[in-house]
């Protein structure tokens, strides 16, 4: 096993997604279930993701979801994906992870991102508009302040159980996130498989301006990808199919399905554009058999030389995707 997959963590990140013929309620217990199953599989952190009336996604309230998840593991890291912060107050975001790591003391991630709704209507439903960087960073700090007890946004005011908790903070490279992330002093959670030369201008340049702080003392960079291994390099690209139609479904209908059996995509007609937006979202994303997956692994992560690799396949098959998970731990355990 090369240097940079040995030792290097690899983590999970589960959006709870809906597949054909099978209910949101179903998809939340399956994310349950896929957690203890990464936990036995030796991965270091299962985070749960926040969408918001995307008909494909059931993971609507991440906290929620991770305390549940925390509870049915004993292990693992669980944390979220983000929870995006323009959608909550920071206050009410501090509460929450102060209680899951009053609950669960060591184990509680708290990944922040500043993605907001997917259409207007569900962003005038969150109570929102657009923020800009500077929204965003002044929400970390304030957010960051409660658990410190050093905030100034509102002075008198103290997040009960969080104050004084220390619960891991991670940013989502989005808009500026990378920069917020620097001048903050947190760890970088950054896409690993499109347009990589543009990934690897954010890392360089997260680096460079990493402000050492409380939160982190040097950079942290962790890695997010869509990785897919099976016994052949056509099975595992099968593997990667009902994303990749449900991406391109939701740039053409505005709306994400849930997914479907490969064996079907590969018998749809698309139109024109379809086609172009089905073989683009399957573009850069690493998939094949074990030492295939290897090499490409090896290749990003010493190119990157990122501390973390945090692996976000969704897929149909749920035997085949616990299949490519347990092949991948194989690979970097």
């Amino acid at each position: 096993m090369s240097s940079a997959i040995s030792s290097t963590p690899f983590s999970v990140l589960d959006r709870s997604r809906t597949r054909e013929g099978r209910d949101g309620p179903e998809a939340l217990r399956d994310t349950v279930r896929f957690a203890q199953q990464a936990e036995a599989l030796g991965y270091h952190r299962f985070w749960v993701s926040e969408h918001h009336s995307v008909p494909g996604v059931a993971g609507s309230a991440p906290t929620v979801l991770a305390a549940a998840v925390a509870a049915a593991t004993s292990t693992i890291r669980v944390g979220t994906g983000g929870v995006m912060l323009p959608n909550h107050r920071p206050l009410v975001v501090a509460e929450q992870f102060g209680v899951l790591e009053a609950l669960f003391p060591g184990r509680i991630d708290m990944g922040l991102g500043r993605s907001v709704g997917f259409t207007d209507g569900i962003r005038r439903a969150l109570g929102h508009g657009r923020q800009d960087a500077e929204d965003f960073a002044a929400q970390v700090t304030e957010l960051l302040g409660y658990f410190s007890g050093d905030q100034t946004a509102h002075p008198q005011v103290h997040a009960r159980p969080a104050e004084g908790l220390r619960v891991p903070a991670f940013l989502l490279a989005t808009g500026a996130g990378a920069r917020v992330a620097a001048a903050a002093g947190l760890p970088l959670v950054i896409a690993a498989v499109r347009g990589e030369d543009e990934m690897l201008r954010a890392v360089d340049g997260y680096r460079e301006s990493f402000r050492p702080s409380a939160w982190g003392e040097r950079p942290y960079v962790v890695l997010s990808g869509t990785v897919a291994v099976a016994p052949t390099s056509e099975e595992a690209r099968r593997i990667l199919l009902p994303e990749a139609w449900s991406t391109a479904y939701s740039r053409t209908h505005g709306t994400f399905p849930p997914l479907a059996p490969a064996e079907r995509i590969t018998g749809l007609r698309m139109t024109e554009r379809e086609r172009s937006l089905f073989e683009e979202a399957q573009r850069g994303q690493l998939h094949g058999t074990e030492d295939e997956v290897a090499d490409g692994l090896e290749k990003v992560l010493s190119r990157s030389g990122a501390d973390e690799f945090l692996v976000t396949t969704s897929t149909y098959d749920r035997t085949a995707l616990l299949d490519s998970y347990r092949r991948l731990a194989r690979i970097t355990g």
